[in-house]
């Protein structure tokens, strides 16, 4: 699987993953082959290409989980990009508590963990997708933790609206390029201002949003837990999201990085490991021996030292064992290709525990 930018679609190659409208219709699903009305449909969509599956690649599985989330975050992307420049604009709230109430229902109650796939981001929409993944995950985690329904919407309604102050830079600055990486920090100012003045009755969205941009710098011990979520789930995001400039960090790299720098508070980010597939079954890795192998059994102690199966001697090894304590897990291999489809019953079977996910077969290409 490779993306391929809209000028280079040809008419014959096959979509890897499903395309929806706005409304979350679908228009074009997994294996489909596009012509060339298909592509200008996704021209006008205003998508800067598509994952396209190689001539003999077989189609990813996909779980039913899998596409209800890309279906989610393509009505909800939209949503929150017309609720947030209304806000700017008109300084009121419309739809919000509906977009929170939605994130929390779909996202909030999960019992398992989710592939928390991400999608190439435009320039123009950069920060409408990262609000919405950040809420999603502040969902997930807050649920993780246990949190009372109150202060879970306040940390979910806080992530939707924390980057008022981006928004309101774009908005005076449309030349700035839309991820406005860089907005002065008076800006930032006014959008917290905007935020206090948005929810006077409820002092805490601002301190969440405050206090979490504050401890992007220096940790705070006296932080909200709803700050510490944000600021977790906002860092996540911003290292794992796929951008048009510079490649994103692998989901291991970015969960070891939030464990090792100390702004990040431990209880947080466990919450956010337990949430999201980081070493499930079936994941490709890279040794510190310069070795390859296959992730056989998650080990939910530590993610980092699962049970793998080494390709140069089909030797399986158990990361947790004292006696391989010199064998670490680098990083994931770096590649979207899927070649196999991972018999996770056999596993199962000779005695290692691994969930059996029911895939969603894909339709026959045309």
């Amino acid at each position: 699987m490779r993306f391929v930018k809209i000028d280079s679609l040809k008419p014959g190659m096959r979509l890897a993953r499903p395309v929806y409208s706005r409304n979350g219709i679908l228009l074009y699903d997994r294996n489909s082959k596009i012509n060339e009305s298909g592509i200008a449909s996704i021209r006008n969509f205003g998508l800067m290409g598509m994952f396209i599956l190689e001539p003999a690649e077989p189609v990813p599985p996909m779980t039913q989980a899998d596409i209800d989330f890309e279906r989610f975050q393509t009505m909800n992307v939209y949503a929150i990009k017309q609720e947030l420049e209304l806000i700017v604009a008109k300084e009121t709230l419309s739809k919000t508590q509906f977009i929170v109430a939605d994130i929390i229902q779909n996202y909030g109650h999960l019992q398992d963990k989710i592939n928390f796939s991400q999608d190439l981001r435009t320039k123009e929409d950069h920060i409408f997708r990262h609000t919405l993944s950040v809420a999603m995950l502040c969902a997930m985690i807050s649920h993780r933790l246990n949190t009372a329904p109150i202060d879970q919407m306040k940390v979910v309604t806080a992530a939707v609206i924390h980057e008022l102050g981006k928004i309101l830079y774009i908005s005076e600055n449309p030349d700035s390029g839309g991820e406005a990486p860089d907005t002065p920090e008076s800006y930032m100012t006014k959008g917290f201002n905007l935020i206090e003045t948005l929810y006077a009755d409820s002092p805490d969205i601002k301190r969440i949003c405050l206090q979490a941009h504050g401890g992007k710098e220096k940790p705070n011990p006296n932080a909200v837990l709803g700050a510490k979520i944000l600021l977790v789930a906002n860092a996540y995001d911003r290292m794992t999201a796929m951008q048009t400039a510079g490649e994103p960090a692998s989901e291991v790299t970015a969960i070891r990085t939030l464990l090792h720098e100390n702004i990040y508070d431990k209880k947080i980010v466990d919450a956010l490991i337990d949430s999201v597939n980081i070493l499930s079954c079936g994941i490709t890795v890279e040794l510190n021996n310069h070795e390859k192998a296959l992730v056989l059994a998650e080990n939910k102690d530590d993610i980092f030292r699962p049970t793998i199966l080494t390709f140069k001697d089909n030797s399986i090894v158990d990361l947790s064992d004292w006696h391989n304590r010199d064998m670490e897990i680098t990083d994931v291999q770096k590649t979207m290709d899927n070649r196999y489809v991972f018999d996770v019953a056999t596993i199962t079977q000779c005695g290692f525990e691994s969930e059996i996910p029911e895939f969603v077969e894909a339709p026959a290409s045309d």
